[in-house]
């Protein structure tokens, strides 16, 4: 019995440890812990059944372009055609939201980096959020399921605390403007044309838009606090539709007869026809041709005139010299209360940074040459860009001293500016300048480089071919510079007067109603 003791000790040998490491080694995979990061079809394995792979969520940024035609915007509006709405539906249905998240964006961390106005389009936009990108094709699966004026180029693996709205920089918008629209001579008023006719600087006659010259309803010595943005962007585009079925009528019962000897300009019209005699003053000539706004009238010009031949105008080194000096004014931090709605001067929003404003280079898109007008900053609000370029080109077109700006930036003045066509304007891109450089050593680069040839080749088919056919169906941007007169606007004539708020804009206003 004594011999058997010590064998005992000797076969008595302590267990192997067992290692149960695989399950922490998952949890540090995933970049979030909480529980509904779990993909919810991942169903548990059961008895004959094989074993389904556990996806997680994961912190993207998401680069895509869209053509804003037929939309209300980029942001997500009950009731409304949006671009984030149609995202947000092809996310669920990609697979990469869960159904009970589904129409709820706070629980997958969603941010955009800009909010695009109605009609506008995009080039470089970037939203935000922890989305399902596993499996692979997530890309391919968001493109199935979007229309092709919504375009996915790819995604970027960002970190936790990545929002698409507070870390991105700047923002440049580009800003299409037809050469003919800086040139003074060209898709004048009829009251400005007529009064001309006879003298030594007679104006083209625009035979297309000669009628369209109306009194916008809905915009006249209006202050720009006064009226919401849904009735400042109906207000114009119901106007010009009406303006358009008006020319069309117009051309049914006028016929032009143009001869090279005398080149007579003949109107005739259902309605009784008012003379308007050329030797008659031009004041009295501008006054005997207003129209009130619902009313239909025509004239009849009799005698010769001295109708200038088509404006040889260019977008030459002393054109664009010029523009951009009148842009520049807009350079730095400055209270743009005047170049938006619903926001007052005293207002913080009001205050915002523009990095630079350049027009330097054109490019011609089906037979329209356009000026590309570059702008960034650091963020815009409602119709900024847009009521910029407005009253840029005002000045271009000598409705307005170049003064009118700086008058426009002061805190204590209010005017109504006017508001360029949405169409040519486009977000061009979002810059993530501090992001990418902390980040560099650990995380790809938040940036639209990586899809230059893809994002190119959208902007020219889907955006640039747009804007150039909207102007030649519709003439958006020539239908709105009729717009551009001292009847429409009368602050216009503001930065010539010592009092900005001298009641001129109210009497106008008067006879208007």
């Amino acid at each position: 019995m004594k011999m058997e003791s010590p064998d005992i000790k000797t076969t008595r040998s302590p267990p192997p440890p067992q290692e149960p490491e695989p399950q922490p080694k998952k949890l540090k995979m995933s970049t979030t812990t909480t529980s509904d990061d779990e993909d919810p079809s991942a169903a548990t394995t059961g008895p004959g059944t094989t074993k389904k792979q556990r996806y997680k969520r994961r912190k993207i940024a998401i680069l895509f372009a869209y053509c804003g035609v037929g939309y209300q915007g980029m942001q997500k509006n009950p009731g409304a055609k949006t671009i984030e709405s149609d995202l947000e539906e092809a996310l669920y249905l990609s697979g990469a939201v869960p159904e009970q998240d589904r129409n709820n964006s706070k629980r997958y961390d969603w941010a955009r980096s800009a909010r695009t106005d109605k009609g506008v389009s995009a080039v470089g936009q970037v939203v935000s959020g922890r989305f399902y990108i596993d499996p692979p094709g997530f890309v391919e699966r968001l493109n199935s399921n979007l229309s092709s004026q919504i375009r996915i180029f790819g995604y970027k693996r960002v970190t936790g605390s990545f929002s698409a709205k507070k870390f991105c920089d700047r923002r440049r918008y580009v800003y299409l403007i037809p050469v003919f629209a800086l040139d003074p001579s060209s898709h004048r008023d009829r009251e400005s044309v007529l009064a001309s006719l006879g003298s030594g600087n007679a104006l083209v006659k625009c035979l297309e838009c000669s009628e369209r010259g109306r009194k916008v309803v809905g915009l006249m010595g209006k202050r720009n606090f006064e009226y919401k943005a849904e009735s400042s962007d109906s207000g114009i585009s119901s106007n010009s539709g009406d303006a358009l079925q008006e020319s069309n009528v117009k051309e049914e019962n006028t016929v032009y007869l143009e001869n090279a000897s005398n080149d007579k300009l003949m109107s005739e019209s259902m309605e009784e026809p008012k003379v308007v005699d050329d030797n008659i003053p031009s004041e009295i000539a501008v006054e005997t041709v207003v129209a009130a706004p619902n009313e239909v009238t025509d004239e009849k010009v009799n005698g010769e005139e001295e109708v200038a031949k088509g404006s040889e105008f260019c977008y030459g080194e002393k054109e664009k010299e010029r523009f951009n000096r009148i842009l520049k004014h807009y350079v730095g931090t400055h209270n743009f209360h005047n170049f938006t709605t619903r926001t007052k001067a005293e207002d913080p929003a009001a205050h915002r940074f523009i990095v630079s404003f350049e027009a330097n280079t054109t490019v011609t898109v089906d037979g329209i040459e356009f000026v590309k007008c570059e702008v960034v900053g650091q963020s815009f609000m409602l119709h900024q860009i847009r009521k910029m370029i407005g009253v840029a080109v005002a000045i271009m077109r000598n409705c307005t001293p170049e003064a009118l700006i700086e008058k426009a930036l002061q805190k204590d003045v209010n005017i109504n500016v006017p508001t360029a066509p949405e169409v040519g304007l486009y977000l061009d891109e979002c810059f993530f300048t501090s992001y990418n450089k902390k980040w560099k050593d650990s995380h790809e680069e938040v940036s639209i480089k990586a899809y230059e040839e893809e994002a190119e080749e959208f902007k020219m088919k889907q955006i640039y071919s747009h804007i150039a056919s909207t102007e030649h169906k519709e003439g958006a941007v020539a239908l709105w510079l009729h717009s551009l007169n001292h009847r429409n606007y009368p602050d216009l004539r503001v930065a010539n007067d010592e009092d900005p708020n001298n009641g001129k804009s109210d009497e106008m206003k008067n006879m208007a109603e």
